[in-house]
C-alpha cells in the first residue's frame, strides 16, 4: 500500500500527536539536567522545578508592592486587550470585505486600498500609533487592528466573490434589494469565513500585543516577559511563552467550535 493512501487509527493519530511534544520536552530537559549539572547556576535552560516554583511566586503569591497576584494581573489585561482588538477588527474587517466583495462601486476604491495597506508593516508605525493614540490602551488595541484588519477584510472579499451568481440573481428576482441581499445571502456565507479568518490571524494578533506591551505598558503577558528579560529569568519567560500558547491554543479551539456549532452546513457546504 502507498504511503498516502495510510491512514492512522485513533489510538495511533494520538501518539502522532503527542510524539513531537515528547520529544521536544526530552530534548529541553535533557539539555537543561546537562547545563545544570556542569552549573548550577545557570539560567539559560531552567528546569521544571526553578519553573514551578516561578509560576507559585508569581501566581500564587500576592506580589508585596502592588497586592496582586501578577501572573493573573498579566493575563487578564492581555486578553481584554487581545479581546478588544479582534472584535474591533473582526467587525470591521467584516464590513469591509462585504462591500469590497459585492458592491462594485465601493469595490474599485477599496480593494486596491486593502491590498496596501495589508503590505504594511504594522510594527514600523507602532511609534506613530503611540504618538497618536498616546501610550495608553487605545494604542495597544489599534495596533492589533491596523494589524488584521486588512487580512481579514481581503480574505472575507474573496469569499464574498465566489458566492454563486446564481444566488444573488434568484434573490434579485424573488423582490430582494442590496440592503437584503447583503443581510440574507452575502452575511451567511461571510460569517463561517469569518471565524475561520480570526484562527489564522490569531498569531499575529498576539505578536502585536506583545510588541505594544513590551514598549509602553505597565502590565501584560509581554511586559511581563520583557521586564525579566534583563535578568535573564528564563523560569519566568518560559512558562509565559508556554501560557501564552496555551491560551492560543484555547482561543482557537473556541472558534473551531463555534464555527462547528454555529454553521454545521459550511463543511458540508465544502465538500
Amino acid at each position: 500500500m502507498r504511503l498516502i493512501n495510510r491512514h492512522p487509527d485513533r489510538a495511533g493519530r494520538l501518539m502522532l500527536v503527542l510524539l513531537p511534544f515528547a520529544l521536544l520536552l526530552f530534548a529541553y530537559f535533557v539539555g537543561s539536567a546537562n547545563r545544570l549539572a556542569e552549573n548550577a547556576n545557570d539560567k539559560l535552560l531552567p528546569s521544571a522545578t526553578q519553573m514551578v516554583a516561578a509560576v507559585d511566586r508569581l501566581a500564587f503569591t500576592e506580589d508585596k508592592r502592588s497586592g496582586n497576584y501578577l501572573f493573573w494581573q498579566d493575563t487578564l489585561s492581555s486578553l481584554k486587550r487581545l479581546g478588544m482588538g479582534l472584535g474591533i477588527a473582526a467587525l470591521v474587517g467584516l464590513c469591509l470585505g462585504m462591500a469590497a466583495g459585492t458592491l462594485p462601486l465601493l469595490s474599485a476604491p477599496l480593494s486596491p486600498l486593502l491590498t496596501v495597506l495589508s503590505m504594511v508593516p504594522p510594527l514600523a508605525i507602532l511609534p506613530i500609533l503611540f504618538i497618536v493614540f498616546g501610550l495608553g490602551e487605545l494604542s495597544k488595541v489599534m495596533l492589533i487592528v491596523i494589524g488584521i484588519t486588512p487580512v481579514l477584510a481581503r480574505d472575507l472579499e474573496q469569499r464574498a466573490r465566489e458566492i454563486p451568481t446564481e444566488l444573488l440573481i434568484k434573490a434579485q428576482t424573488l423582490g430582494a434589494n442590496t440592503w437584503t441581499l447583503m443581510l440574507r445571502v452575502v452575511l451567511p456565507h461571510l460569517l463561517p469565513r469569518l471565524l475561520i479568518a480570526l484562527r489564522l490571524v490569531l498569531g499575529s494578533a498576539w505578536l502585536f500585543l506583545i510588541a505594544a506591551e513590551a514598549i509602553a505598558s505597565t502590565d501584560g503577558l509581554g511586559y511581563r516577559i520583557f521586564l525579566v528579560r534583563r535578568y535573564l529569568a528564563m523560569d519566568v519567560i518560559v512558562p509565559y511563552v508556554i501560557w501564552i500558547t496555551l491560551l492560543a491554543w484555547l482561543m482557537d479551539l473556541g472558534l473551531r467550535q463555534v464555527a462547528r456549532l454555529a454553521f454545521p452546513w459550511y463543511e458540508g457546504a465544502k465538500a
